[in-house]
């Protein structure tokens, strides 16, 4: 279903001159169909706003989801979550938090410096140690801000 929505989706976003970060969908109750976008210059609420309104109707016509859902457009912000392997190679150096998909020596949680990509491996260090995570194992990943990062960063919202 991601990669359908991704396809649908990317080409309305770069049209109206943002890229799409990543996807997130949650179930329940409430389910949440949550659209991040990014642009070098950062991201305002009239783009997400700009965004958002394509994509409803783009949605609306295509029905690529067969229930109720409310659309959120937003800017990954700081503490951004990571779904493509090229975005664990972009934010090489930077500190994460990484939530497997099931456990690994007894821990589905892992923290530390964010070393970059092998092939289709995210590599982690942590202490002396070095973590070698299949992109496909990863649950979900996030920066966790610093000082440093926030820093060196555009404004994520302009």
């Amino acid at each position: 279903m991601s990669d359908r929505l991704s396809e649908m989706i990317e080409p309305v976003v770069k049209a109206l001159g943002c890229d799409l970060w990543g996807i997130e969908r949650t179930r329940g109750r409430h389910p949440l169909l949550r659209i991040y976008i990014d642009a070098a210059d950062g991201i305002s609420l009239e783009d997400c706003a700009r965004v958002s309104r394509q994509l409803s109707s783009l949605l609306d016509v295509e029905n690529p989801i067969h229930s109720h859902y409310t659309l959120e457009v937003s800017s990954p912000g700081v503490a951004r979550k990571l779904f493509k392997l090229e975005h664990f190679s972009q934010y090489a150096g930077t500190r994460v938090r990484i939530r497997l998909k099931a456990p690994r020596a007894g821990s589905r949680n892992y923290s530390g410096k964010l070393q970059g990509i092998e092939g289709d491996e995210v590599i982690l260090r942590r202490d002396d140690e070095e973590y070698l995570f299949p992109i496909e194992t990863i649950e979900r990943a996030k920066i966790v801000p610093d000082a440093k990062t926030f820093g060196s960063r555009k404004q994520y919202v302009r």
